[in-house]
């Protein structure tokens, strides 16, 4: 096996900024940030020399169905690819290394041979295309969110995953695999943090005033509302103790232009919204989603009764406790905790959003493979998804709380 050295993660990882969507010239913010820690105590072990046969579907502006390195993974054959755009399908199958296309989805879920299908499709899409997936037999997992505009897509979504219960779901949230959530959740389920008392979750893409947005298939971006967008942000709470939001008061920000207050097809003319969530568990979390100007954000922090968790404000490491706080760190540490992501299968890179694309990967594989849930399930994905539903509603009433579905299997 291969060692990974400083050189050779940063030639990958220049690599993968090579190949990432650009707009104008531009990386999409995001797919630039590639750093990423890893455990290098532990060394990848194969599981499985199967190979599962994926297909691979939507190569649209973020080029999302390339992202994942299912075409590098030592446990995957891309045995198909598919985008409605003929342009965009061969891009794809080039860039795989795929000869075998389909001119849609709808035709792919028909071949018995593909195992397993990968949904980079329009957001709006994304439940319909899951439950058509995982009604024809195949394992899926899906781009965020797990839904966008219609709420009987998350009851519709979650039904069909019951009925199919021997498929693999996971929706790929990015912020999973971000080092300090990853730390952030292993040290919740080793109890070090108590209660979270409060947490933060935060999702800020700048957008130019007068700037035309990303182009997408049928012009979804423009057809939404910012917290439609959430779960880079909800993951910060959900991605970290798998519990979830049970009610929201919303506020959103309109442009200060009142020239520029133009309600979109939906009637929304916010551009960020600010959440405040009660958790099950009887804390608060803060979810921002922001399109002004400022840091890219995918990011969030948390304060438990015994510590709490931070990158920012300067410090290498996010952990900061009390003396309490402080012994549970290190009987957890003593007990084997380990907080550092483990390696990858040679030849599979992290990528972009924080490293995550690769992991992110390697997690649907391996949970197909050992029939194991996924880094983010159906509920997870769910709960990190209709709360933003119901914090735009909130918006739309001036901050009125609103009661949050809650979901189980």
């Amino acid at each position: 096996m291969a060692k990974s050295t400083r050189r050779s993660f940063l030639g990958s990882a220049a690599a993968a900024s090579a190949l990432s969507p650009r707009v104008s010239g531009q990386v999409i913010p995001g797919f630039d940030q590639t750093r990423t820690e890893v455990d290098k105590t532990r060394t990848w072990q194969p599981f499985s020399d199967r190979r599962i046969r994926m297909g691979l579907v939507g190569y649209g502006v973020c080029r999302f169905a390339a992202e994942f390195e299912f075409q590098n993974h030592p446990n995957v054959e891309v045995a198909g690819v598919s985008d409605l755009f003929p342009d965009r399908c061969a891009a794809l199958a080039k860039r795989v290394k795929c000869s075998n296309t389909y001119p849609s989805l709808e035709e792919m879920v028909k071949d018995d041979r593909i195992e397993a299908i990968f949904v980079a499709t329009d957001a709006p899409s994304h439940a319909r295309h899951c439950i058509l997936a995982l009604d024809h037999g195949k394992h899926v997992c899906t781009a965020v969110p797990a839904f966008r505009g219609d709420i009987e897509d998350a009851e519709r979504l979650l039904e069909c995953v019951k009925k199919n219960r021997g498929l693999v779901y996971a929706m790929l949230e990015t912020s999973v695999f971000h080092d300090d959530l990853y730390a952030m959740e292993k040290l919740y389920a080793a109890n070090v943090f108590g209660e979270v008392v409060y947490c933060e979750g935060e999702y800020c893409h700048p957008h130019t005033l007068g700037a035309p947005a990303l182009d997408s298939y049928k012009d979804w971006r423009k057809k939404g509302a910012p917290m439609w967008y959430p779960t880079h942000a909800t993951a910060y709470y959900v991605g970290v103790t798998h519990d979830s939001l049970v009610e929201v008061s919303c506020l959103g920000t309109a442009p200060f232009d009142k020239s520029r207050r133009r309600p979109n097809s939906i009637g929304n003319i916010f551009n960020s919204e600010v959440g405040i969530f009660r958790t099950r568990r009887g804390g608060l979390c803060r979810i921002i989603i922001c399109g002004s100007q400022g840091e890219y954000l995918e990011a969030g922090r948390l304060r438990g009764e015994y510590a709490g968790y931070d990158w920012h404000n300067g410090r290498s490491e996010g952990f900061v406790g009390d003396a309490e706080g402080k012994r549970r760190l290190a009987e957890a540490a003593g007990r084997g905790l380990r907080t550092k992501k483990y390696a990858l299968p040679p030849g599979v890179s992290p990528g972009g959003h924080g490293g995550s694309h690769g992991y992110l990967g390697d997690d649907f594989v391996d949970a197909i493979l050992r029939k194991r849930k996924p880094a983010v399930d159906v509920i997870d994905a769910l709960n990190m998804t209709v709360p933003g539903y119901y914090a735009h509603l909130s918006a739309m009433k001036g901050g009125e709380t609103m009661k949050i579905p809650q979901y189980s299997l």
